[in-house]
């Protein structure tokens, strides 16, 4: 395995609050990395400097090599970093085929002037984007609601139809901020499954961010564990749900973690 990112000594500040204090740690790539804390201890926060809507106030973000902690949001896209939110940001007003679909056109080789015209180059590029979100959808079980309007899913099928746009991104490394927010059991054990497949059927390195114990320690390699801003805990499931410090500050006595 290589190190695929690495977080090295980063703090973000907002005015007077230390949001991130000094963080720490590599993603391997390949591997499933979980990113757990109480709330607004920074786990958002981390992901936003690693995507580029915020910048670090002190420290390095290495991506495959190279710096990314002063470049723009889109630049890092195009690297190959996707992410889904916490808060849905899907396009309700368009179909579940066309939110995909949006996201394909970051790779298309055709301008908006050979869009417009209709250029062979164009069709052609348009039907495989049709194709592709097409598979994707199926991949995530939505295919039979492709003419649907995103805003009528229901919540977990949203959830699922974010995961699934993310993915035409044709990301290397994927970010998820709460994919499990607002499902129930047998969606979770759905989801589960769902990562897993992905991460093997599209080579992905995923850090997740997730509130939910039991599928952070059943799927993650490794976990991170923040708590006002800084790492108190870092290494295997086993070791991690173990940890005092980890107990004390976010897990709690009862939390199941013998």
């Amino acid at each position: 395995m290589t190190t695929l990112l690495s977080v090295h000594k980063v703090s973000r500040r907002f005015s007077g609050l230390l949001a991130i204090d000094r963080v720490s740690f590599t993603v391997e790539s390949g591997e499933i990395f979980g990113l757990i804390g109480p709330n607004g201890a920074g786990k958002t926060t981390m992901f936003n400097l690693i995507t580029g809507l915020i910048r670090p106030s002190s420290g390095e973000i290495i991506y495959q090599d190279q710096s990314i902690s002063r470049s723009q949001p889109y630049k890092i896209a195009q690297t190959g970093i996707a992410r889904t939110f916490q808060n849905l940001r899907l396009f309700g007003n368009l179909s579940v085929l066309e939110n995909v679909a949006i996201a394909h056109h970051i790779h298309t080789k055709s301008n908006l002037i050979a869009s417009i015209w209709g250029t062979k180059l164009a069709r052609a590029e348009e039907q495989e984007i049709q194709l592709r979100s097409y598979q994707l959808l199926e991949l995530v079980g939505l295919e039979s609601k492709s003419s649907q309007l995103a805003h009528n899913l229901p919540y977990g099928d949203q959830r699922r139809l974010e995961l699934a746009r993310a993915l035409a991104l044709r990301p290397q490394l994927l970010l998820l901020d709460e994919p499990a927010a607002g499902m129930n059991p047998t969606e979770k054990a759905t989801l589960s499954d769902l990562i897993r497949k992905i991460r093997s059927l599209f080579n992905l390195t995923i850090i997740m961010i997730e509130h939910h114990v039991p599928l952070v320690m059943g799927l993650c390699d490794r976990i991170a564990v923040l708590d006002f801003g800084q790492l108190i805990a870092l290494g295997i499931p086993e070791v991690v749900k173990n940890d005092p410090q980890v107990i004390a500050a976010y897990l709690g006595d009862d939390a199941g973690v013998s």
